[in-house]
């Protein structure tokens, strides 16, 4: 089929019709920073989970289309005007126009003043500030012109599309609805100025507003109050809109085109984080395919270590000290708890055991199956993870120039994990489900973490090991160089491969070879010119790697981001710039990134939104802004050597 025919989710107009799925791109996020909601173009909340985001979900219709949904929208259409978040904030506003009037609906994740004042949260692991989740999704819907027929539907559909709910009238009149399953801890609750009424497991109401009428639905899950009235709706809304802007302006961004990618890449990195621990999600889904219609598809509703430092590198980056703290003291706590060796993946409140369920009643986004729960690579061995830590120790200790007496013990004991382990094989950053294997990217984190704790050895005044650790360090530094090239002088993915791997685009971001030395030019090169497809990233050549499934997968975005980074590092600003230019206009409408893009359509792929993808975005762009502005090196070259405010 030629391209023309194709539209941008690569699929045949035809075929887009038999769907339906929206694109995943087109959705839009919400977060509250304890749960977080997508809702699709037609006003549908097709992903939830309550009370936690990696909790089962109540509306799943991304997944399965009778796995629970949560429609306010006109009566008649369901192809909106317009979408946008309000600036600045996770509020989405979405405008509709009808044969007979206009109207706009406004969806948000409440939050409100801190609610503990008389007792002690039981969730909260870090400092509480002055704001916390209200539990409350709040929609609004007015009418700006003429006369709009509104349709409210709700049905959850409890445990991921198993359990259906119940409704009773919560109180006098037709204002509040109670929705319960047998065997559920959750209850939710329907408040509204509309009239409702319950058809078996689906809660609706119908209404007309003429031009200047507003109504509200808020549907909350716990013991904070709702809105009982338009008008508190619409005060309750404009606090969580300041409240956005407000965190928002804490942040410093460069006054730049690209500055509003900044913006929302930073409120989707805020929104992917679980406040009560600090934790960030990799994504707030599961199961959304890497591949249209493929297995590859997995649960990305955890926190991954080597996530920590471009974590910590965009935020501090960015300005956002407080997030990138909680963080980093998240993955302390995980370390401290740790018995053995460092996990890969921990759940949102530190959770060890991550076993993989297949969901077989779950018909799959676009028939994609299986459906998973849970992440069966949560026990691999993984060597990468000791040098995460150890980046994240030593950037967190540099923007402020101390390093934290809790943190000797977990350091040094990644440090010597790193040095018992590294000769060893394992199964890589991409977590195959292949034969483990002489990884150069988990040899390289080796590195980073022998590197680094002899830094901060020196910094501890401790002589003894920080001589020991960078010998250590450069052994391993001198076996890479021996042999994790090719022919040619171009690191490879495995010792025993002439395969490419993006994974180690990561060599000149952390400082392994000079960006001027010819084999990570060479690198580079052969990265940008033959692991590509039309000019964007694959992680690796599945024909060419033993990684225990079948199929394609698409061009990963955070690969073609460090591609960006590194043909800046290595003087190639032009063509880095190019392809940044490129990548940002793939952004979703609502500036948000999916793991993968088709290289062809630009369909995105895989869990959305992907705090990994932003967070490559994050230091793509500061590297193009920097080598534009002359500020090259240290301040914006990688994550390891920032120099962030302290």
């Amino acid at each position: 089929m030629p391209d023309s025919v194709l539209n941008r989710d690569g699929l045949g107009s035809s075929d887009r019709r038999a769907s339906s799925f929206p694109p995943i791109a087109d959705y839009a996020f919400l977060s509250d920073c304890e749960t977080c909601a997508l809702v699709a173009p037609s006003g549908n909340v097709e992903w939830m989970c309550l009370p936690r985001m990696d909790s089962p979900s109540v509306f799943g219709a991304i997944l399965d289309r009778d796995a629970g949904m949560f429609r306010l929208a006109p009566a008649d259409v369901t192809v909106p005007a317009a979408r946008r978040y309000l600036p600045g904030t996770m509020v989405l506003e979405t405008s509709w126009g009808t044969r007979g009037g206009w109207m706009i609906v406004r969806d948000v994740l409440l939050i409100g003043p801190w609610h503990h004042d008389q007792d002690r949260s039981g969730s909260h692991r870090r400092s509480p500030t002055d704001y916390d989740a209200d539990h409350v999704f709040l929609r609004t819907v007015r009418c700006v012109n003429g006369e709009v027929q509104v349709n409210l539907d709700l049905e959850p559909v409890f445990d991921y599309g198993r359990t259906r709910g119940s409704w009773e009238y919560g109180g006098p009149g037709y204002h509040e609805g109670v929705c319960s399953a047998r065997d559920i801890d959750i209850e939710l609750r329907l408040t509204t100025d509309m009239n409702i009424g319950f058809e078996g497991p689906r809660a609706i109401a119908r209404t007309m507003l003429k031009e200047g009428e507003a109504r509200f639905c808020a549907l909350s899950w716990s013991e904070h109050q709702p809105p009982q009235t338009n008008d508190e709706a619409y005060e309750r809304l404009v606090w969580t809109a300041h409240h956005w802007q407000h965190w928002l302006d804490r942040g410093e961004f460069p006054d730049h085109p690209w500055r509003t990618y900044l913006q929302r890449s930073a409120l989707t990195l805020k929104g992917l984080s679980y406040a009560p621990t600090g934790a960030m999600l990799a994504a707030a889904t599961t199961s959304l395919p890497e591949t249209p219609g493929g297995e590859r598809n997995w649960d990305y509703r955890y926190s991954w270590i080597r996530d920590s430092t471009f974590m910590l590198w965009g935020l501090y980056t960015l300005g956002f000290d407080w997030e990138a703290n909680d963080f980093f003291y998240f993955i302390a706590d995980c370390a401290e708890a740790e018995e053995g060796q460092l996990q890969i993946m921990y759940g949102i409140d530190g959770e060890q055991k991550l076993e993989e369920q297949i969901l077989d009643h779950l018909s799959g986004y676009e028939g994609a199956q299986p459906v998973r729960i849970g992440n069966g690579a949560y026990d691999q061995d993984q060597h990468d993870v000791w040098g995460a830590v150890l980046d994240s120790v030593y950037l967190h200790t540099k923007s402020r120039d101390y390093l934290p007496e809790r943190v000797w013990p977990i350091l040094e004991k990644q440090v010597e994990a790193a040095i018992a382990n590294w000769r060893d094989p394992d199964r890589g950053i991409w977590e195959v489900r292949g034969e483990p294997q002489h990884f150069t990217s988990s040899k390289l984190m080796c590195w980073v973490a022998c590197d680094r704790g002899a830094r901060l050895a020196e910094l501890k005044e401790d002589a003894e090991r920080a001589e020991r650790w960078q010998a250590e360090a450069d052994t391993i530094h001198a076996d890479i160089c021996e042999h994790g090239t090719d022919s040619r002088g171009v690191f490879t993915q495995h010792y025993d491969t002439t395969a490419l791997d993006a994974s180690v685009l990561m060599m000149p971001l952390v400082r392994f070879l000079p960006p001027s030395d010819e084999r990570i030019k060479k690198t580079v090169l052969a990265i940008a010119d033959e692991l590509t497809e039309d000019g964007l990233v694959l992680r690796y050549r599945v024909e060419e790697t033993d990684d225990g499934l079948s199929g394609e997968e698409g061009t990963f975005t955070i690969c073609s981001f460090w591609l960006v980074s590194a043909l800046v590092e290595t003087g190639e600003l032009e063509r880095g710039r190019a392809l940044c230019e490129r990548l940002l206009s793939h952004a979703s409408p609502l500036m948000l990134y999916a793991e993968e893009l088709d290289a062809k359509s630009g369909r995105h792929l895989g869990n959305f939104p992907q705090a990994f993808t932003h967070l490559a975005l994050i230091n793509a762009v500061m590297h193009v802004i920097g080598a534009e502005s002359g500020m090259v090196g240290e301040e914006f070259s990688m994550p390891t050597f920032s120099r962030p405010r302290g």
